[in-house]
């Protein structure tokens, strides 16, 4: 499974970037306006940052506007995926930008027949939110299992299950599981999965033994006896 951070702090994707195991990166305008800085710049700066797709996503709702934005998002950076509303215009405007050979992201997915429709538009990405279901009581990995079965079936389908409104380290583990390509994460939830408290036992333990013996690892080696 790779990992795409949800994210357009740049000091969070450099931090996270740091450790290997960041694929990518997905922002949209609530993430963007949260740094208050310039959009286009900080598109351009994540791409410099992270080699995998970055997602940036159109303003326009009609599909002139969708296509011309998409278009000029695409010319910031190679690596650039242009996200998309799951919309009759933001799926004709997937269309034409995947013809073109722009990745496209496809968001705001809450049903199967409407990542079925992603998967027909060519969408590099479909993006099934799952938080946002269940925090109306749906299920959301129900949803992400039906759009793996579904996509399972049909060896021709390139689109890739993107799960996004990930709330914690558990959504992680079961979209893993049923098989989607990618999750998107948070920093916060990225940062929650490298702890269990067992973890933090034991190299505690480690270190108060390692300590009691005086030693220090980084030393010269002696030489090999003659």
């Amino acid at each position: 499974m790779k990992f795409f951070i949800d994210t357009a702090d740049i000091a969070e994707i450099r931090d996270l970037a740091a450790t290997g195991l960041v694929d990518g990166v997905t922002t949209n305008p609530s993430l963007v306006a949260k740094t208050g800085r310039d959009f286009l710049e900080t598109v351009a700066e994540i791409c410099a940052v992270v080699p995998g797709p970055v997602s940036a996503e159109v303003a326009a709702t009609d599909h002139e506007t969708m296509l011309a934005e998409g278009r000029h998002l695409a010319r910031i950076a190679g690596n650039v995926a242009v996200k998309v509303p799951l919309t009759p215009a933001g799926l004709r405007t997937c269309k034409a930008l995947t013809d073109e050979g722009t990745m496209v992201n496809v968001t705001l997915c809450f049903s199967a027949p409407q990542a079925i429709l992603a998967a027909k538009a060519g969408a590099t990405f479909v993006s099934p939110f799952v938080g946002r279901l269940d925090d109306i009581g749906a299920d959301g990995m129900a949803l992400i299992a039906e759009i793996c079965a579904i996509y399972g079936r049909y060896p021709a389908i390139r689109t890739e299950v993107l799960v996004a409104s990930v709330r914690n380290p558990g959504h992680v583990t079961a979209a893993a599981k049923l098989g989607a390509h990618v999750a998107t994460l948070p920093p916060a939830v990225l940062r929650q999965m490298f702890h269990h408290p067992l973890t933090d036992k034991g190299l505690a333990a480690f270190l108060a033994d390692w300590a009691k013996t005086g030693q220090t690892i980084l030393r010269p080696a002696k030489a090999a006896a003659e």
